[in-house]
């Protein structure tokens, strides 16, 4: 059966070489899954496992311990890969024995030094008597190998403080190349320090001579004294005597020192005080250094005095120290107060909070101190939004804006991410944030437009350091930045996958008041009733208009791309995303409301002044009034990343639909009002004329108002304009901004338009054309004409000629307007003269030969006047009044009628020629 995993694999050790307890770093392939995971680890045949630190699959940190071989492998043995192999080998060195007074860059044990000063019986001096070099010559390093040295002089050491000590090679180790008069120096060296030796033995027997004098003499009179007397009574009273002496010299000698050795003893006891005082000054005097560190806010020099006094002290069983160290907890306790509360203290900076926690996680402060202060910072932004609201509330009833602490944002340190964002090139676009404007704008602004600047400055500027101290947290960086607390970094990671949810919690109810706050502003009805009472309480007065919405969304947008750019989870932003879509949605239905409201106006400012075209400014005025207001919601219609389409729900698009119609319709009813107004009614008394106008009649500017038939023409004129042009660039602009439903705006507008048209054109007719018809029959029996009985004709009656004066000044009228409405209004005149001149002729019983030459003369000098406007409807009404004469029978009849029509031609040529120009200037159009 395979392992899952392959063995492990060294491939490097740094260092390669060093003494035992050297601290290396073993970098390979396979190094095991975990801490758990690593079963042995081994360096020149020594368990090293004590003091491995397990960093990852390929990096282990230990301690190279005793080993018996001085050069071997590294073997790492895990429970996923096995018994692995190395590529590399460790090289073990000997320690460098160093001297007291030697220089070292490195920290000499002296642990077998002081066992060796303890150990009385082997006699061995203090450390302060060791001599560093006791030939007192220089020392020569050898260059012999340390392995042939030893296989000399087995069991031997070359130190000389050892109980093996080999003088041999000592000489070849430290004085192979050294002289041999170097070498007689040291032989002397030697004999003066075994003399100063010596010196202290002879000094004590020299202090006591007198004693040893005093002595003798007495022992010498008491040996001549026995001598002389020869008898044991003498002995015995001898030597009593001389215990007696002896008994009064030990008294004396007693008196004599009691003094200087009670005094000795009072400062050797002082002496042993003074050495323990400074010995352990360091606890006696760190609680007033603790108060002295924390008046400077010197934590970390407390911190570390407190491990330190810990280490030493913490299971001390000596009643002073422990009573110190009872005043160093109780002053660490009260400093965990006091760096809990300035981490609960808001407003405060993120790096300030960061160093709190540590402070407060190197105290072993009870609890989670980094949780709390998540909490306690999430409390404070909402504490802030809700604050904010009720400001501007406040202010917008009329009261004086309260100014609060909470509410001083551009006093805080941090820099605002907005205005970083307004610099950063990543957006590649301006920010419209009020930092770079006058003061004056918040005085135009209404007060619902500056709230949200202010709620949502607020916001991103709370909302990523509140984000970057939950990343902390959830990575442990807030413990240590390198991997040596790794037991906080644990439990720190266990503890925010335990708290992920509540903290994502925390950021929606964040995002949710934002948005509710926003929508309280600008969207109340979009709020339930109690949500309303919460989040609202602004006095609606009147809606904002599309051009504020539109700086609003631009906030909205601004700050939803900087919290995205903290790398927030777009599920939780996603709230915000709706909220720009409905203020887009309504954006746009208030745009367009608006631009209804402004089409309704547009007949206060129709000038009546006509251009060559037969046109005036409205309907220029009206496309313009579209365009601008589409060109408002470019930035509205636009989708930004993340963004859904405005249109996307079908009640929009047909809101937007219904109200793109109901802006055209309303144009139209602006036309079909001006048109139809009473004289009174119109005020043309600002009129001028267009003087580029090349016109033979100038301008309407001659006539002091308009006539209601002249108002009906330039309808016409603007209606037949919006037809062919007008609506077809507005239609091309709704597509281009993405309207939906285009066509059926065009449509109904199309329609209706038409109807106008039709309606204001029967209108003119019926003004124009009746007259004329209604003079036909009373001119043509005029004088008791018959056409039974009437004289050989003459030339064509007045009534005709009258006629086609009549229809010359429609002519002038319709052409000093618009040339191009001249050829359809014409027609239509022509048609009801035509027809009605055929049912007068139909109704004639009988014609006599004069009477019906006379009545076609009439009728062919009418037809070929307005040959031009003849329609197959008035060429069938002309066809039907010859059909209903008499035939011509002689060619008489015939040449004397073609001779009238040519005199009738030749003396109306003045009055005819204006159709002969019609029919030009008809021709190319």
């Amino acid at each position: 059966m395979s392992r899952a995993r392959q063995p492990p694999l060294v491939t490097g050790i740094s260092p390669n070489e060093g003494i035992a307890w050297t601290k290396v770093t073993i970098r390979g392939e396979n190094l095991g899954t975990g801490p758990t995971d690593l079963l042995g680890l081994t360096i020149c045949g020594h368990n090293c496992l004590l003091t491995a630190e397990w960093m990852s699959a390929s990096k282990i940190v230990c301690r190279v311990g005793q080993a018996k071989n001085d050069k071997g492998d590294i073997i790492v043995t895990t429970k996923s890969g096995g018994k692995g192999t190395s590529t590399v080998s460790f090289k073990l060195l000997k320690p460098e024995k160093i001297g007291i007074l030697d220089q070292s860059a490195v920290w000499v044990d002296e642990m077998n030094y002081y066992d060796m000063r303890t150990d009385r019986n082997k006699g061995i001096p203090p450390l302060s008597l060791r001599p560093a070099n006791p030939l007192g010559i220089e020392i020569d390093k050898g260059r012999f190998p340390q392995k042939d040295l030893e296989s000399l002089f087995p069991g031997m050491s070359a130190d000389f403080t050892s109980e093996n000590f080999s003088a041999a090679w000592y000489l070849i180790e430290n004085h192979s190349t050294t002289s041999f008069d170097q070498l007689k120096t040291a032989v002397v060296n030697l004999k003066k320090q075994a003399n100063k030796k010596n010196e202290g033995s002879l000094a004590y027997v020299k202090g006591g001579l007198s004693t040893f004098f005093e002595a003798q003499d007495a022992l010498s009179a008491i040996h001549q004294k026995l001598e002389a007397d020869g008898t044991e009574k003498v002995e015995g009273s001898m030597t009593q005597k001389l215990e007696n002496v002896l008994n009064r010299a030990s008294n004396t000698a007693d008196t004599l020192f009691q003094e200087v050795l009670g005094r000795k003893d009072k400062a050797d006891s002082t002496r042993n005080a003074l050495n323990v005082l400074q010995r352990f000054k360091f606890l006696f005097n760190l609680p007033l250094n603790i108060e002295r560190n924390i008046q400077k806010g010197d934590y970390d020099v407390v911190i570390n005095d407190y491990e330190k006094a810990k280490s030493l002290f913490g299971k001390t069983e000596v009643q002073v120290f422990k009573k110190y160290y009872a005043e160093v907890e109780t002053r660490i306790e009260a400093l965990r107060e006091l760096l809990l509360d300035k981490l609960l203290e808001t407003p405060s900076t993120l790096h300030d909070q960061k160093r709190y926690i540590r402070y407060l996680s190197d105290l072993h402060a009870p609890g989670d101190p980094a949780w709390q202060c998540i909490g306690a910072q999430h409390q404070w932004i909402l504490q802030l939004m809700h604050n904010c609201k009720e400001s501007y509330v406040k202010e917008q009833k009329g009261n004086a804006l309260l100014h609060s602490p909470m509410l001083d944002l551009d006093s805080d340190v941090r820099p605002s991410p907005i205005g970083h964002l307004s610099q950063t090139a990543s957006l590649k676009r301006g920010s419209s944030f009020q930092s770079g404007r006058d003061d004056a704008w918040r005085y135009k602004a209404p007060q619902q437009v500056v709230f949200v600047e202010k709620l949502t400055k607020l916001v991103v500027s709370q909302l990523p350091n509140f984000w970057k101290l939950w990343v902390s947290y959830v990575n442990g960086s807030l413990f240590s930045e390198t991997a040596e607390k790794s037991g906080q970094m644990e439990r720190s990671k266990k503890n925010a996958r335990q708290r992920q949810n509540d903290f994502k919690k925390m950021i929606q109810e964040v995002m949710h008041s934002l948005v509710k706050l926003i929508r309280g502003a600008l969207l109340p009805f979009s709020l339930r009733e109690g949500e309303l009472r919460q989040y609202g309480g602004w006095e609606m007065k009147s809606e904002l208009s599309g051009q504020w919405l539109t700086h609003v969304i631009q906030t909205v947008r601004l700050s939803s791309e900087s919290l995205t750019a903290l790398e927030i989870p777009n599920d939780m932003l996603q709230i915000i995303q709706d909220l720009i879509l409905d203020l887009r949605v309504r954006c746009i239905i208030v745009t367009l409301q608006h631009t209804a409201e402004d089409i309704k106006r547009l007949a206060e400012k129709e000038d009546w002044v006509v251009d060559n075209e037969g046109l005036t400014s409205l309907p220029s005025q009206f496309e313009q009034c579209i365009i601008r207001s589409l060109q408002s919601l470019k930035t509205v219609l636009d989708c930004k990343p993340g963004e859904a389409s405005v249109f996307q729900h079908q009640k929009t698009q047909e809101d937007v639909c219904q109200l793109s119609i109901g802006i055209m319709q309303g144009f139209i009813d602006c036309l079909e009002q001006l048109s139809t107004k009473p004289d009174g009614d119109i005020d043309t008394s600002h009129l001028s004329a267009d003087v580029s106008s090349p016109d033979l009649f100038g301008s309407i500017h001659e006539e002091s108002s308009l006539s209601s038939e002249q108002r009906l023409l330039i309808a016409l004129s603007n209606c037949r304009y919006l037809e062919r042009h007008t609506f077809l660039n507005i239609a091309e602009h709704f597509e281009k901004h993405g309207f939906q439903g285009v066509d059926k705006i065009t449509q109904v507008s199309m329609e209706s338009l038409k109807e106008l048209d039709q309606r204001l054109f029967e209108m003119y007719i019926e003004f124009k054309a009746d007259p004329i018809v209604g003079s036909l029959e009373p001119g043509i029996y005029a004088g008791y004409f018959d056409w039974k009985d009437c004289l050989i004709p003459t030339g064509v009656r007045n009534y005709l000629k009258e006629a086609l004066v009549n229809i010359i000044a429609v002519h002038a009228e319709v052409f000093t307007i618009s040339k191009d409405l001249v050829p359809r209004v014409m027609s239509r005149v022509v048609e009801a003269v035509s027809e009605e001149l055929s049912r007068l002729m139909q109704c004639v019983s009988s014609f006599s030969k004069n009477g019906a030459l006379q009545a076609k003369l009439e009728i062919c000098a009418l037809r070929d006047t307005v040959a031009i406007y003849l329609t197959p409807e008035s060429k069938s009404s002309f066809k039907q009044a010859l059909e209903a004469l008499p035939q011509l029978s002689s060619g008489t009849d015939r040449k004397l009628l073609e001779e009238l029509l040519n005199k009738f031609k030749s003396s109306m040529h003045l009055q005819l020629t204006c159709f002969q120009a019609s029919s030009s200037a008809m021709m190319k159009t």
